[in-house]
């Protein structure tokens, strides 16, 4: 049975930093790319704790093993992670609903991937709805940003109740979607 908790002990981040790196993009094939999407930045198991001593992370878990999760990540870990600072930077230009993202009380979801063996299980789904369940009390929306080329990933997003607010192209050339998911209708 699968349960859907917050992460709380140094064996649950060890699992989310195992299936991380079963699922970066430079550990797949162009194909599992293509057809299972992938997850981009790689977290040390210090910024991946510091994180969660904000917000906690999300986990799906099957006994022991973490076979999915959400990460949390909160405007004061902003510059813990040196490759998500543009992506804060861009939330100070950047309206939803006539206001600067950055004047929101906003979650990021820092990633989201579920486990190979798990997939088509609607983890993803049960996870996201449990997510909302312990933080829309707290924050207005969810955002993130999504590789475009990650086509599973944000078609999977839409679906959940993401919509897309932005696109970029970085100065890796890697085209990016802002996506935000309104917990409220305050903003």
């Amino acid at each position: 049975m699968i349960t859907y908790k917050l992460s709380d002990s140094t064996a649950e981040l060890a699992g989310i930093l195992k299936l991380q790196k079963e699922n970066l993009a430079r550990n797949l094939s162009a194909a599992e790319i293509q057809s299972q999407g992938f997850v981009t930045v790689d977290h040390s198991y210090d910024q991946l704790k510091k994180l969660n001593d904000f917000e906690k992370h999300l986990i799906a878990k099957d006994n022991d093993a973490v076979v999915g999760y959400v990460l949390a990540m909160t405007q004061q870990s902003k510059f813990d992670l040196p490759v998500l600072v543009p992506m804060f930077e861009l939330f100070e230009n950047i309206l939803y609903e006539n206001k600067k993202i950055s004047a929101c009380n906003y979650l990021v979801i820092g990633q989201v991937c579920v486990s190979k063996a798990y997939r088509g299980m609607g983890i993803f789904d049960r996870s996201y709805a449990a997510y909302k369940k312990f933080y829309s009390h707290t924050y207005d929306f969810a955002i993130t940003e999504i590789a475009a080329s990650n086509t599973r990933s944000l078609n999977a997003h839409k679906r959940i109740g993401f919509k897309d607010i932005y696109r970029y192209t970085g100065p890796d050339n890697i085209e990016w979607v802002v996506v935000l998911w309104n917990w409220t209708n305050n903003i």
